[in-house]
C-alpha cells in the first residue's frame, strides 16, 4: 500500500477496547513518512497476530516511529457517556493522539457506520487536515495496522495489571468473555457493587445489578 503523500509526515490511529465491560479504551497512533519500515516489520490486524508476535512488533514499532497512546479508563467513560456517545469519546481520543506531530494525513479506523462523516469531524476538530476514515482500516493500510497493534499491547499490559490488583483471573474484560461476566457477578454478589475498572455504564452490567438488587430483596 502507498500513500498519496509519502514526502510527508502521516498518522494511522485505531483503538483497543471499545466494547469491553472491564478495562480502559486505549487509543493508539503511529506516526511515519512512509509504510516501508511497517511492511518490512510485517504489521497485520493486531487480532490476526499471536501475543508474542505483538509484543515484538510493538517494540519494532516504537524504535521505529512517532508514537501517541490515549486511555480513558471506565470511570471516566461512564461520566463522559452522560453527554457523548461513545463514538463521540472515541472521536476527540482519536484527534488528540492524532495532534501530537502536524501531519499531512491521518487514516483511520473508522468507528462510525458512516465514514464520511466521521472524517468529515475528524478533519473539521484536526483543521482541515486531510482524514480518510475507513471501515477495517486496520487490516488495509499498515500504518493503521501499526496502530493497532500499539493499542492493543498497550491495553492488553493494563489489563494484567488491573488482574495483578485483584489477584484473581478477569478474563479479556469483553462481555463475550465468560470468566470476565463471572468475575463481575461474583464481585457484584459479594461487595454490592461493580469491581473497579468496570464501565457500569454498559447493559451487562446494568443487568447485573438489577438482578443482584431484586435477590437481595427478595431475600427478605
Amino acid at each position: 500500500m502507498s500513500y498519496r503523500h509519502p514526502e510527508n509526515m502521516l498518522c494511522g490511529v485505531d483503538e483497543a477496547g471499545r466494547g469491553s465491560v472491564l478495562g480502559p479504551l486505549v487509543v493508539g497512533a503511529v506516526y511515519s513518512a512512509s509504510d516501508g519500515i511497517l511492511v518490512d516489520i510485517g504489521v497485520k490486524d493486531s487480532k490476526k497476530l499471536a501475543p508474542k508476535t505483538r509484543e515484538r512488533m510493538y517494540d519494532l514499532i516504537i524504535d521505529a516511529c512517532e508514537t501517541s497512546i490515549v486511555c480513558a479508563a471506565a470511570a471516566e467513560i461512564d461520566g463522559k457517556r452522560k453527554e457523548m456517545t461513545l463514538n463521540e469519546i472515541e472521536l476527540e481520543m482519536f484527534v488528540k493522539a492524532c495532534s501530537k506531530v502536524p501531519v499531512s494525513a491521518v487514516y483511520a479506523d473508522c468507528p462510525d457506520v458512516n465514514e464520511a462523516a466521521f472524517s468529515r469531524d475528524m478533519s473539521r476538530r484536526m483543521n482541515s487536515t486531510e482524514i480518510i476514515a475507513r471501515h477495517k482500516a486496520d487490516d488495509t493500510f499498515p500504518i493503521v495496522s501499526a496502530a493497532s497493534i500499539i493499542a492493543k499491547v498497550t491495553r492488553d499490559r493494563m489489563v494484567a495489571d488491573i488482574e495483578r490488583e485483584f489477584g484473581t483471573d478477569i478474563g479479556s474484560g469483553y462481555p463475550s468473555d465468560q470468566r470476565t461476566m463471572e468475575f463481575i457477578e461474583k464481585w457484584i454478589k459479594d461487595n454490592g457493587g461493580p469491581p473497579p475498572h468496570t464501565r457500569c455504564s454498559w447493559e451487562p452490567v446494568r443487568q447485573m445489578m438489577t438482578v443482584s438488587k431484586n435477590t437481595r430483596i427478595s431475600d427478605w
